[in-house]
């Protein structure tokens, strides 16, 4: 496997800045690991947005409702596609199953960190060089805006040095499911205790 960490990032990145320019549009279905982690970056930078929106308060209750609608699906996509990268990963790296440590956060894991801090860095970016923002704040945005791109940074290298610990058989690492619960009317309590 050839992949870096760094192609990742750059992916994500690369995405977010076009996404913001020109609607994304669905590619095949492949399950090829980039297609994937761009499934999952788009889900967080929908999840973003529709955040966003639902946080105004000028539009009524019935857009947060729609809006919390939303959030809850594109979560519950964004976490199965944090479930499909671990799955590609285990088919492509073969991680040992003992006599090694286990990592506690997986290869997906850190991709959907990685995801959402290149949002956060974005649209940090947009702060710190927003004309109409006064000197102050502008400022505090580039001075966050250093330390999101050094936290990208980090993780990068960790994400990177977990997969080539995984590849040399150094630490493994296991697909976990999240099982979320509220999303289905069998397991959340609100929902089944209406019948």
């Amino acid at each position: 496997m050839n992949l870096r960490a760094a192609d990742v990032t750059a992916l994500q990145a690369e995405l977010t800045r076009l996404w913001h320019d020109v609607p994304a549009s669905p590619g095949p279905e492949t399950a090829d690991l980039v297609r994937i982690a761009g499934e999952n970056h788009r889900r967080n930078f929908d999840l973003w947005h529709t955040e966003d929106e639902a946080r105004r308060d000028d539009l009524g209750a019935d857009h947060v409702y729609r809006g919390k609608r939303s959030i809850d699906r594109f979560n519950q996509e964004r976490n199965d596609f944090i479930q499909r990268m671990d799955e590609w990963f285990i088919v492509a790296l073969r991680p040992p199953t003992g006599g090694c440590p286990l990592n506690s956060e997986t290869p997906g894991m850190m991709i959907d960190r990685l995801s959402i801090l290149a949002l956060k860095s974005y649209h940090m970016a947009v702060e710190a060089n927003r004309a109409e923002a006064s000197a102050d704040h502008r400022q505090n945005a580039a001075r966050k805006l250093v330390i999101l791109d050094q936290q990208i940074r980090d993780l990068e290298s960790c994400l990177q040095a977990l997969l080539d610990d995984i590849a040399a058989q150094r630490r493994t690492f296991k697909v976990y499911f999240q099982f979320k619960m509220y999303n289905d009317p069998t397991l959340n309590p609100a929902l089944y205790g209406r019948k």
